[in-house]
């Protein structure tokens, strides 16, 4: 009787084991790039992304639905963001999608891409009117100056984050040196040719900017071995 009770614990007890969730498991790296996904898959796969990138805006808009459903939501693949900031205004974005902390960074980072063409859209004559005085402003100034004038904060109050928290995610010192240093390594160590760049276990994919090329890519890493 003591034997058949322990295996019916035994086996409820497994039962009752929660399947990891693996695309709610978010991680910074030590280099300050954000990762989501199980920390031993096969394929780590990595994304050379700027915010002001129309190509990379079209890369999230197709592809981060059959990634995480796919792949990261199995534990086959874990996907890590790397900054590759190529002007002021992206370099905001960048700032305000780490804004909240890892949790929040694939959401901020999806919406941010998502209304891209909304944000992206008000530069032209945002800068046309304030680049002179920008240039003039202390740096952390400028930044909040840019998020509230090409709506960035208002975007970001939809994702719970309100203009306060987003003022100080974007002069938070030790956030600002991560994004740079991660863009000093893409551009000057790297040197990529362009964003978005990707490599699968640290191999960088050719000619690769649609989810039609990455995919195969992926797939044929996870049947290697």
């Amino acid at each position: 009787m003591k034997h058949l009770i322990a295996v019916l614990l035994a086996g409820l007890s497994l039962a009752a084991a929660p399947t990891p969730s693996w695309t709610n498991t978010v991680s910074q790296a030590a280099n300050g790039a954000m990762v989501t996904g199980n920390p031993q898959a096969k394929i780590r796969f990595v994304e050379y992304l700027s915010y002001t990138c129309s190509h990379c805006a079209e890369f999230v808009r197709e592809a981060a639905v059959p990634l995480k459903r796919d792949y990261v939501a199995k534990g086959l693949v874990s996907v890590e963001v790397r900054n590759a900031v190529r002007d002021r205004y992206d370099f905001v974005a960048a700032l305000s999608a780490r804004c909240g902390g890892a949790a929040k960074f694939m959401g901020n980072t999806e919406l941010l891409m998502v209304k891209q063409g909304e944000w992206l859209g008000r530069v032209p004559k945002f800068d046309a009117d304030n680049g002179a005085a920008i240039a003039k402003m202390p740096m952390n100034n400028s930044l909040k100056f840019i998020a509230h004038g090409i709506g960035i904060d208002a975007l970001m109050q939809t994702r719970g984050i309100a203009p306060a928290q987003l003022n100080a995610c974007l002069i938070d010192k030790a956030a600002q040196q991560k994004v740079v240093a991660m863009t000093s390594e893409a551009w000057n160590e790297r040197k990529i040719n362009g964003t978005p760049t990707f490599l699968v276990n640290d191999s960088a994919l050719e000619g690769a900017g649609h989810w039609s090329v990455v995919e195969p890519a992926i797939k044929a890493a996870l049947g290697a071995g």
